[in-house]
């Protein structure tokens, strides 16, 4: 079968692998439609290890993936061949502490598709547990099933910041997942959603997707800038998505006292800079986000009614065998590119 591999800094080939021989009684066998390029998957691209010591080559990328069940497990009996499923990527071992405390996300004994020594999906098949594997309504696309994923960590990160009706928010970040949260920031009863990105096109879709005020900081202070908007009182919460040296301290400034940050970006350089005086004067509540937990049946029924459309930031689409172009013009940010997914016909 066909794989796309990471095979150096920038350098990408489609390469024939060996198909999944062995599947364990509580397993499904994937073949994987549509996947999508997480700013992870950029990282390793980079050659950024993105909390990583290493990136082992070759290695094959992908954790945002839907597909067609091809078979089961013999102790499978919710899913059957020719079933259409969306698919968490995080394996967590359930005996932990983390895992009895009802915090999957961050076990420590985890796999996770697509990490550094787990293979991902950016392959024809892939066998992957079946308790993670959730049925596809007829009205969701495999594109918009893998999409589901970013969407899920959006959705994790706007539980984490508590949002209040009448809330103010920044959203410092408009890629996929920043995108999210300004549409689920609306959702959840923010009055104004203030957002920032260095990309013109971003801030287009980010004002389509709810946005108030799109802010580039290659043109204009984005604290200042939001700071004049609130009247000098901040925002309730603020989303650090940018995963840029200086946007957790931006999300500091922008808040108002006793007011929460919420950090999902990950910095290419492994650090989180926060400036003491103000993150202390104003007492703020500093929350990290990690991926999601328990939240794909949630994802499904908002996308299924339309509440939220994960398709809707897909820009671009490309076969296996161009992931390498796809990759590109991710990197270089060119074409306006949105959400980018790769296909499997």
């Amino acid at each position: 079968m066909k794989a796309l591999q990471l095979i150096g800094t920038r350098q990408m080939t489609v390469v024939e692998v060996t198909e999944p021989q062995e599947l364990g009684p509580e397993e499904i066998l994937i073949r994987v439609k549509a996947i999508g390029i997480c700013g992870t998957d950029l990282h390793y691209y980079r050659g950024e290890p993105a909390g990583y010591l290493t990136i082992p080559f070759p290695f094959t990328m992908g954790h945002e993936f839907a597909g067609l069940v091809e078979a089961v497990g013999s102790h499978v009996t919710e899913l059957q061949p020719g079933d259409r499923v969306a698919l968490d990527p995080a394996n967590s071992c359930r005996t932990c502490e983390a895992c009895m405390d009802g915090h999957p996300h961050i076990c420590p004994n985890g796999r996770f598709v697509g990490s550094p020594g787990v293979p991902g999906a950016m392959q024809e098949l892939l066998v992957h547990p079946a308790r993670l594997a959730f049925k596809l309504p007829e009205n969701l696309s495999y594109v918009q099933g893998a999409v589901l994923e970013p969407l899920g960590v959006g959705l994790h990160a706007v539980n984490l910041g508590r949002i209040r009706i009448g809330d103010t928010v920044a959203v410092l970040g408009c890629g996929p997942i920043g995108l999210f949260i300004v549409q689920l920031a609306r959702l959840a009863g923010a009055q104004d959603v203030f957002a920032t990105d260095v990309l013109n096109h971003r801030l287009q879709m980010a004002e389509k997707c709810g946005a108030s005020l799109g802010i580039n900081p290659t043109r204009d202070d984005p604290v200042r800038t939001i700071l004049e908007a609130t009247q000098g009182r901040g925002v309730d919460v603020a989303f650090e998505v940018a995963g840029a040296a200086e946007t957790p301290e931006q999300a500091a400034e922008v808040s108002k006292g006793c007011g929460t940050v919420v950090v999902v970006g990950i910095c290419a350089d492994d650090r989180m800079p926060f400036r003491a005086t103000p993150t202390r004067r104003k007492g703020l509540t500093i929350k990290v986000s990690r991926r999601m937990k328990h939240i794909y049946p949630r994802l499904i029924a908002l996308s299924e009614r339309r509440t939220v459309n994960p398709g809707a930031l897909v820009t671009h689409t490309f076969p296996l065998e161009m992931g390498h172009e796809a990759f590109r013009i991710l990197d270089r940010y060119e074409d306006d590119a949105g959400k980018v997914v790769i296909v499997n016909e």
